[in-house]
């Protein structure tokens, strides 16, 4: 295995903990949400969480295909308990992945691996969609 595949897999590795850290994330603040907010986030954060055990799987079974081992580690998970709080770490750890995939998408690139970009780009897709309902939800004048 060349240099350059072996550092993509460490960087779909890298992805992948950060995939499974998004899934306890979602899960953690859709199952410990309190308030006035509770009816709105709870269906929210469960509707991420699907989103990103597909990418997780995907990159699973890539990592796989070219000759790596998939890890079973998930990134640190910052516990809030406060909703503005949950907003901003979902927000950051969305950028922070949209940033890890879109130099992913440059080394796939470089190595010709012409699914894997394609792929990729539709997932920073849906991890800016998700930022941006962040966003949005944080532009809610109560949040203080």
């Amino acid at each position: 295995m060349d240099a350059k595949m072996r550092e993509l897999i460490e960087g779909l590795n890298e992805d992948l903990a950060g995939e499974y850290s998004a899934v306890i994330q979602y899960t953690y603040y859709a199952s410990t949400v309190t308030g006035m907010y509770y009816s709105v986030l709870k269906p929210f954060f469960e509707k991420e969480i699907p989103d990103e055990q597909q990418h997780a799987l995907y990159l699973s079974e890539k990592i796989t295909t070219f000759g790596g081992q998939p890890t079973t580690t998930p990134a640190a998970v910052k516990q809030v308990t406060d909703v503005k709080e949950m907003l901003e770490e979902a927000r950051n750890a969305e950028k922070a992945t949209i940033d890890r995939y879109e130099t992913r998408r440059k080394q796939a690139d470089e190595l010709g691996l012409t699914e894997l970009v394609v792929t990729l780009e539709d997932i920073i897709s849906d991890e800016t969609k998700h930022m941006e309902e962040m966003e949005r939800l944080l532009k809610d004048p109560r949040l203080k």
